[in-house]
């Protein structure tokens, strides 16, 4: 599905200080990686912090995304969870007519074998009208989608089209590449492995970061997928320690703190997640400051 090769970001969530949806932030954010120049938004990913969101709030972010971006990017909708025989209902009552594919995480805290994997995606697929993109982050789930699992939904379901790889292991993520069937997006899952999984033959990206850097952030993965590593790997260096700073004390406080500096959204997050960090804080802007006297 070339419609989602390069680009992607996992939108977060703004909320007022008294912890209600930000419309106009979420407007603002979403208006500002259109012109970033990124491939396509990911909505209600974790970093929309969608564990907290109620089934009101999910759709009020829904109907702002899709309201503001006026079909201009294709739109990748999260359903995911560990209830195999709840999303599968969810899947066939959700309006997905405005969305490319769904994004759906692997199961956590269950800690399902491989085969429970298998299966557990192999109902979603075929439960849901719109393509599948498997999302393996283990760090999250408690439990790793190992590359032969992968393997096999991608070569026996053909529903499954893609997978958010943030294993954030190239050996994992090199083997799922050589051995997919053809038409299969390996897409990274962490904005440290983004640039290698492109050079290795991946198709892009679902970024944290590139939501708030979204100009620099394209531009590096347009290089990388036209094979330019050098250059590529200039703006990678120069974004890595921010891709650290981010995830120094969870997502999406960090980047929530990037879009403070930027103006465009407040830092609030919604327990049980809390605000940056003073220090944290400045030690983004500090290098936000920074960055624009680099030439990137």
């Amino acid at each position: 599905m070339e419609t989602l090769v390069g680009t992607g970001v996992a939108l977060v969530t703004p909320f007022k200080e008294d912890l209600t949806v930000d419309v106009a932030a979420l407007e603002r954010i979403v208006e500002f990686n259109l012109q970033g120049g990124v491939d396509y938004l990911v909505v209600l990913g974790t970093t929309a912090e969608t564990a907290t969101l109620s089934k009101s709030e999910k759709q009020l972010v829904i109907d702002v995304v899709v309201r503001t971006n006026a079909g201009r990017l294709p739109l990748v909708l999260g359903i995911g969870g560990n209830n195999t025989m709840a999303l599968v209902e969810e899947l066939r009552n959700t309006d997905l007519s405005e969305f490319e594919a769904v994004l759906s995480v692997s199961p956590y805290y269950n800690k399902p074998t491989q085969e429970g994997i298998f299966r557990h995606f192999k109902a979603l697929a075929e439960a849901s009208p719109k393509p599948i993109i498997l999302y393996n982050v283990p760090g999250r789930t408690g439990s790793n989608m190992l590359p032969e699992t992968t393997l096999r939904l991608a070569h026996e379901v053909d529903n499954i089209i893609a997978i958010k790889e943030a294993s954030g292991d190239m050996v994992q993520i090199d083997k799922i590449i050589k051995e997919k069937p053809e038409g299969f997006l390996v897409i990274s899952g962490d904005d440290f492995t983004a640039l290698p999984t492109v050079l290795a033959g991946g198709a892009g990206v679902i970024s944290v970061l590139g939501q708030g850097l979204p100009r620099q952030f394209s531009k590096m993965m347009n290089l990388g997928l036209q094979g330019e590593s050098e250059a590529a790997y200039q703006i990678h260096h120069t974004l890595l320690p921010l891709m650290g700073l981010i995830f120094e004390e969870g997502n999406p406080a960090g980047i929530k703190s990037v879009f403070e500096n930027l103006g465009l959204a407040n830092r609030t997050v919604r327990l049980p997640l809390v605000e940056a960090s003073t220090p944290l804080r400045n030690k983004i802007g500090t290098f936000l400051k920074s960055l624009e006297k680099a030439s990137v």
